[in-house]
């Protein structure tokens, strides 16, 4: 069954290039003009990944993504004008997994695509059956859950990747180069401060005090690890 993108932009243009290039990949695709009309069709339909514009009219991306997020994991790429404050913008605050930076090249925008997909479809791959136990947290690598306390914890899909590789890796300092290398796949260009918003996030869902974490745990001046004590 071929993968379906939800593009969601009010430039007719981008959305007609969009629809036309992902369809010659043997994409399908779909497309909305404003915030509302995004959640409408992604509420009632199969969607493997959205396109996301920032700047639409009725609600905008950043609304649209924070509600999204609320039910699903579906990888969010995000469309941005160029000079836009990305910290409050990007949307990784609010659950994004990518973000393009407009006038993008097509060609970038489908690398970006293929490279979620070929990540979600390696990590179904590995995860078959696999249940990592750490203290009170259990990390379902199949279902891509988690749980504390018997309580299901909601993390994003860029969230549990971080998660997953620190659990796998317990002890090992990662900085934050190789965390952008090795959960996006690709160099940000200095946005290393992508890596500190994912690491503060993903605290304040499994920690039980984030200002004084006991699961991901600061190696000053080097990076981030896990814990290797039970």
């Amino acid at each position: 069954m071929a993968r379906k993108i939800l593009i969601v932009d009010d430039e007719p243009l981008i959305v007609k290039g969009l629809k036309y290039s992902l369809e010659q990949e043997g994409y399908e695709t779909d497309s909305a003009a404003d915030g509302e009309e995004a959640l409408a069709k992604f509420a009632s339909g199969r969607f493997d990944l959205i396109l996301l514009d920032v700047m639409l009219p009725k609600m905008d991306g950043i609304e649209v993504c924070q509600r999204v997020r609320e039910k699903s994991n579906i990888p969010i790429i995000m469309l941005t004008a160029k000079g836009e404050d990305m910290d409050k913008i990007l949307g990784f605050e609010y659950g994004a997994d990518d973000y393009m930076t407009k006038p993008f090249n097509i060609l970038e925008v489908k690398a970006r695509i293929k490279s979620i997909f070929r990540r979600a479809g390696a990590q179904q791959q590995e995860a078959a059956s696999q249940v990592m136990v750490v203290r009170n947290m259990t990390i379902n690598l199949n279902n891509r859950s988690v749980t504390i306390d018997n309580r299901e914890v909601n993390l994003t899909a860029k969230e549990f990747d971080l998660l997953q590789l620190f659990v796998s890796n317990r002890g090992k300092v990662f900085s934050r180069e190789t965390l952008l290398e090795t959960i996006w796949k690709y160099d940000y260009l200095g946005d290393l401060r992508t890596v500190d918003v994912h690491i503060r996030r993903l605290r304040e869902k499994i920690e039980h005090n984030p200002a004084q974490p006991e699961f991901i745990l600061t190696k000053w001046g080097v990076g981030y690890y896990f814990t290797d004590k039970d």
